[in-house]
């Protein structure tokens, strides 16, 4: 269910995205926009896409609180403080302990032998 709401929440944010760039700039703006005839001209399509405009901004408000409440309702709050009296924490991974068998000692470069295997001459 929450996928759906999430698709239907891009869907409206895409199109409230093309309604505001469609709309003809009122405002002057640092002189930019506005300008002669638009893509739609008349005050009718402007009412028209204002409306269409406020009702997607109105769909927009409701999927995002929607997601809101259902993403809180699905977990329950943790703390990184849990995990810390357990010998393993989240995924399995060891804790830093300093004594050789944490994280961090894997990451370390490999050790070089003591010393090379001797060569030894085909006969």
């Amino acid at each position: 269910m929450e996928t759906v709401v999430l698709i239907i929440h891009l869907m409206i944010a895409v199109a409230l995205v093309i309604m505001v760039l469609l709309q003809k700039s009122e405002g002057g703006a640092l002189g930019i926009g506005g300008g002669g005839g638009g893509f739609m001209s008349g005050r009718g399509a402007a009412d028209a896409m204002t409306s269409i405009t406020a009702g997607l901004a109105a769909a927009f408000f409701v999927t995002s609180i929607t997601l809101t409440i259902m993403s809180g309702s699905a977990k329950t709050p943790g703390s990184i403080t849990d995990n810390l009296g357990s010998s393993t924490g989240k995924g399995g991974i060891k804790p830093i302990t300093g004594n050789g068998t944490g994280i961090l000692d894997k990451l370390s470069p490999p050790k070089a032998p003591a010393s090379p295997a001797p060569i030894v001459p085909p006969k």
